[in-house]
């Protein structure tokens, strides 16, 4: 592909593009890091101008665009097609404005989540979304509707995104959205690009909504002598309107591993737990952990409030780390299934049935406050061919039964190119049609992200 070499006439400056070889595989890879791709480029854009500049020759000369933010992601959302060009956007980092009478913000797709929070923070503003991964990028998360912990409140990123600018495949630089919180004027373009994994646009510009910052918080960790009895409280909790920031279900099995892994203890010994947080003020918090106690009386052991910053630190980290630590024992493939609430306990049971049946360790955790069940499949000693036979029947047999009880395969981390099987198996033909249709509208060449377009 002797054309790539002209790259080096947009970037003139060498320290921002890698050709070929010489490109670590970390950037052609995810955060597991064991599906890889080849790249004919590696480049890190400072400006729109510059990604419109690649973008319109990469569609002049159908070479394949993969965007990537952190490389956080776990189904190969970043792993590109062979030859094409990787957009990096780390260098792309800055904080634009910061409007806090219309409680909203311009941010480049390279910052960081958590060093935005704390950004906005520090001013008395906040902003929700919460995915585990709290190094993740804005854009990243964008890309993928990322979720995470407060979702059951708050939402997930889609309610917090109200404008982008993004470059086409042509190189076409497009605003959508705006400051306004409402908004009929026609096809919502905006919504498109949120959760496409890349495939729609190149976003360059976000404008994020804010709101102002919770006066207090507090976390409660609620022992149950059983999943089934912890899970199934949970549909009081939110019929009683309580309002909790974080509603998460884990069972004291996967706790021990994250116990391990961090050198840190749950306060708790119990069979299950639900760990909730409410923010908010004061006085609506005490309400709030009052009528919670009264609700669980008799259904949970004991509920111990968090209120010593260090063990509410320990607790929520060692609920943040488990797929680390599950992977720092062993790889595994971590899913992120989505069923109706109601049915959470049931797809865990079966999950547990599955795992003594097969063999093979299954670690589910997850927000309980709105059907996302985390799952992680672990390999174990098994060889590969091993791994990869029964890792197929068994992730069959999983999103078979998500699918009976009326889920779907992904809540938050995105098809990337670990999922098209499954995808394309559970989604009706009408739907990839229509899907195609918009995909084509956007990218007319296919050439963005390519790996996890929705065609065939």
């Amino acid at each position: 592909m002797a054309q790539i070499g002209r790259l080096s006439d947009i970037i003139t400056d060498k320290n921002r593009i890698v050709f070929s070889d010489d490109i670590e595989k970390k950037y052609l890879s995810d955060a597991l890091g064991r599906k890889s791709g080849r790249a004919a480029a590696l480049v890190f854009p400072v400006s729109t101008q510059e990604v419109s500049d690649i973008a319109r020759f990469a569609f002049e000369n159908g070479i394949p665009l993969t965007p990537r933010g952190a490389g956080t992601n776990l189904v190969g959302s970043t792993v590109p097609r062979d030859g094409a060009i990787v957009l990096d956007f780390s260098r792309m980092n800055r904080i634009l404005e910061i409007d806090a009478e219309n409680l909203t913000a311009w941010v480049e797709p390279g910052v960081i989540l958590e060093d935005f929070q704390a950004y906005v923070e520090e001013r008395g503003l906040f902003y929700p979304p919460d995915p585990g991964e709290k190094r993740s990028s804005i854009g990243g998360n964008i890309a993928t509707n990322a979720g995470g912990m407060r979702a059951v409140k708050y939402g997930v990123t889609r309610d917090y995104v109200m404008a982008l600018e993004f470059v086409r495949a042509d190189g076409t630089v497009i605003t959508v959205g705006s400051k306004n919180r409402k908004d009929t004027t026609a096809l919502d373009l905006k919504d498109l690009l949120v959760g496409s994994e890349g495939t729609l646009g190149i976003i360059t510009k976000c404008l994020l909504r804010l709101v102002g910052k919770p006066e207090r918080s507090l976390s409660l960790l609620a022992g149950f002598p059983s999943l089934k009895a912890g899970i199934g409280s949970v549909f009081g909790i939110l019929r009683a309107n309580l309002n909790p920031t974080a509603l998460e279900f884990i069972e004291r099995k996967v706790v021990r591993l994250g116990e391990d892994f961090l050198g840190a203890k749950f306060p708790a010994d119990d069979e299950a737990y639900l760990l909730l947080t409410f923010d908010g003020g004061a006085d609506e918090i005490d309400s709030a952990v009052r009528r919670l106690g009264t609700l669980l009386d008799g259904v949970a052991g004991r509920i111990i409030p968090l209120d010593d910053p260090a063990l509410s630190r320990d607790v929520w980290r060692i609920r943040g780390c488990l797929v680390k630590a599950v992977e720092a024992v062993s790889e595994q493939e971590p899913l992120d299934i989505v069923v109706p609430i109601s049915r959470v306990a049931d797809f865990v049971a079966f999950v547990n049935a599955l795992e003594r049946e097969s063999g093979m360790q299954m670690i589910s955790f997850g927000h309980a406050g709105d059907g996302n069940v985390h799952l992680c499949v672990v390999r174990g000693s098994r060889s590969d061919a091993d791994w990869e036979r029964e890792l197929h029947e068994n992730l069959t047999r999983l999103y078979g039964e998500a699918q009976r009880m009326g889920g779907l395969i992904s809540g938050e981390h995105g098809l990337g190119i670990s999922k098209r099987e499954f995808f394309f198996g559970q989604t009706p033909e009408a739907n990839i049609a229509l899907m195609n249709a918009v995909k084509r509208a956007f990218d007319p060449k296919g050439i963005l992200n390519a790996n996890i377009s929705y065609v065939r």
